[in-house]
């Protein structure tokens, strides 16, 4: 398992880039399912610094790891209570842009991107886990 404590800033995104590539790397994920999960990482990251320390100071804690079906990243972070699972909801496509709601939709991405996700709030910290398979199953010919 491998292990980053970086500063809530958006100066410290390279850093998670650089965690998610080593990690995707080291698990021999297709160039896919990497960037997927580095995708879900930055947003999340991004959400956490923007959104949850409003700027402000704090800081990101990064674990890493895998076995043999999947690889996971936990983020976890001092901020308020947010779990980004809750009430995301889908893009409307068929609403003007100047009548939709302003955010959620990189939430959206982030989530779908992933294969599996669970957020939790316990003792005054946020831990956000994310995975993505390994290897994902072939689909059959229709």
């Amino acid at each position: 398992m491998n292990a980053l404590r970086i500063p809530a800033a958006l100066t410290s995104l390279e850093d998670v880039a650089h965690f998610c590539q080593s990690l995707a790397e080291r698990a021999g994920l297709s160039t896919d399912a990497a960037y997927r999960l580095r995708l879900a990482t930055d947003e999340l990251a991004t959400n956490v610094v923007m959104h949850g320390y409003r700027g402000g100071e704090g800081e990101l804690r990064l674990a890493g790891g895998m076995d043999e079906d999947t690889v996971w990243i936990r983020l976890e972070d001092d901020a308020p209570p947010f779990d980004p699972g809750a009430g995301c909801r889908p893009p409307q496509p068929d609403v003007p842009l100047a009548q939709r709601g302003i955010g959620g939709l990189g939430i959206h991405l982030a989530l779908t991107s992933l294969d599996d996700f669970s957020h939790r709030y316990t003792d005054g910290h946020n831990s956000c886990t994310l995975v993505i398979r390994r290897h994902r199953p072939r689909r059959r010919p229709e």
